[in-house]
């Protein structure tokens, strides 16, 4: 039932998150358009990118997640304004769509972020509700919610907590830690953490008894759940 895309095309840094804390928001859109160069029109990168994700599906990155017909942990995180929130309170209100990202720093993020924007209405009149789960620092958590607007809910997972427990994080490796610096990256910057932690991104749909319905998690991190499949998924509920 899951649709993916892989990303064929630069992605524009959407408008409203430019106004979110300026000078960051510049560095990490100098950081974001090397990045998606060297993804789009390096060989190596990409040829580097591919051994990457081999090594994480060799280690089975990612399949001890939640899986459907689980229940998903509760989760107590703190919003883009500090206030921490509870995943329960949240889904008792309606379904929820949950999707771990990376970062505004990633190319990959950046495309899934603008298919939520284009799907945000279509998700609320099918009774749900999108939460964003992102471990950036220094304002991140109010990038994503800047691109996504108030129909969004965006928590920050402070040093990859939630994505740990969740069996949804993976060390990035010496490889990729070395090419991403060399492009402008330093993941301590972004992370406040050296542990060298990405979280792989993962898309959940539960419903209000915290049962997970669909669940999308996938060691490639250039692939992503469509969101009209989300939601297409939430109406058969």
């Amino acid at each position: 039932m899951h649709t993916t895309y892989r990303l064929d095309a630069p992605v524009l840094l959407l408008r409203t998150a430019q106004r979110v804390h300026s000078p960051v928001m510049q560095q990490t859109t100098r950081i974001y358009e090397e990045l998606q160069r060297y993804a789009h029109g390096d060989a190596a990168w990409t040829g580097m990118y591919d051994r990457f994700v081999a090594r994480l599906a060799a280690l089975e990155a990612g399949n001890s997640a939640p899986r459907p017909g689980t229940t998903f942990p509760d989760l107590h995180l703190p919003d883009h304004l500090g206030r921490y929130r509870s995943l329960a309170e949240i889904r008792a209100a309606s379904p929820v769509v949950l999707s771990f990202v990376r970062g505004t720093w990633c190319p990959f993020c950046r495309a899934e972020l603008a298919d939520w924007s284009d799907h945000l209405a279509a998700l609320r009149a099918a009774g749900g509700q999108l939460v964003v789960v992102v471990g950036e620092i220094s304002g991140g958590a109010d990038r994503v919610h800047a691109a996504l607007g108030e129909e969004a809910i965006v928590l920050c997972d402070v040093d990859h907590g939630a994505a740990l427990d969740l069996g949804l994080a993976h060390h990035v490796g010496t490889e990729l830690l070395r090419r991403y610096l060399d492009a402008g990256l330093n993941l301590t910057d972004v992370y406040g953490t050296d542990s060298g932690i990405l979280p792989i991104p993962a898309t959940f749909l539960l419903d209000q008894t915290a049962m997970v319905r669909e669940a999308f998690v996938d060691p490639d991190f250039r692939v992503r759940a469509r969101a009209e499949t989300m939601v297409e998924a939430l109406r058969q509920l």
